[in-house]
């Protein structure tokens, strides 16, 4: 069985497509120098991850390679071949033999601007897992309404994302509800609460033996995760995490939450 509160918390942003190069690359450096002057041990049951652009990739490898804590590095999306004439796609291959150890599939901007489907979600999640890298697998309803309701919308959306992912590979889903992103507020903690404990009962996750954690992104921000408590396995930040001080506020709130 997974594990319903795993060991470790996750907590990471996208930068998506809003900074230029160099804005990535002092980004980043800001974010290991804040995170490594943290007390000694903060960050003991916690991962962190950054999910740059593709061009950034690379040169935020490197930096990483000098990082006094471990940051994990990501992609925002993949194609689900390894190789072929896919002119404009990249290789989830490619992305793992870059360091990249986390792939953001479907978020709910690529499914509504680029027509991505749930079948076309499953694909890239199994080539992400097959290639030793971890889909990060954004699911959520479109619309406000019963938590009963999104539970259903999200379960077709989990079920066919895990249908051809190894059961001992890991697995991140982040509950991005669509209408709570890039609002300015998110969605009030009771909802949040009730439908990521539904999500984590899903059948196609609780026979999971790998790593399975449900994280929250719909406008997360400083302060939320004292809120939602032990219901989720940490945060998925995007503009709310473009800044460093309060990445690391946000960082130190998952750190030292107390269940």
């Amino acid at each position: 069985m997974a594990p319903t509160c795993p060991q470790r918390r996750l907590i990471g942003l996208s930068t998506k497509m809003y900074f230029p190069l160099q804005r990535t690359i002092d980004f980043t450096s800001a974010m290991m120098s804040q995170l490594g002057s943290l007390p000694s041990g903060s960050l003991d049951n916690v991962d962190v991850f950054l999910i740059p652009d593709f061009v950034s990739i690379h040169p935020v490898s490197e930096a990483l390679k000098a990082s006094p804590v471990p940051i994990r590095l990501g992609a925002q999306d993949c194609h689900w071949d390894d190789t072929g004439a896919f002119t404009g796609e990249v290789s989830p291959a490619v992305l793992a033999e870059a360091g990249v150890t986390i792939v953001e599939i479907g978020h709910a901007e690529r499914r509504r601007l680029f027509g991505e489907t749930d079948e076309i979600v499953a694909k890239k999640a199994a080539a992400a897992s097959r290639n030793g890298m971890a889909p990060l697998i954004c699911i959520g309803e479109k619309t406000r309404g019963d938590p009963a309701v999104a539970l259903e919308e999200c379960r077709a959306q989990v079920d066919q994302a895990m249908a051809d992912v190894a059961t001992h590979a890991e697995v991140i889903i982040a509950y991005e509800p669509v209408w709570a992103i890039g609002a300015d507020r998110p969605a009030s903690e009771d909802y949040v609460v009730e439908v990521v404990k539904g999500i984590k009962a899903f059948d196609s996750l609780k026979g999971r033996t790998g790593s399975t954690r449900v994280i929250y992104g719909g406008s997360a921000g400083p302060g939320l995760f004292e809120r939602l408590g032990e219901a989720v396995d940490g945060l998925f930040l995007g503009r709310f995490g473009h800044d460093n001080e309060r990445f690391t506020k946000t960082v130190m709130e998952v750190a030292t939450f107390k269940t």
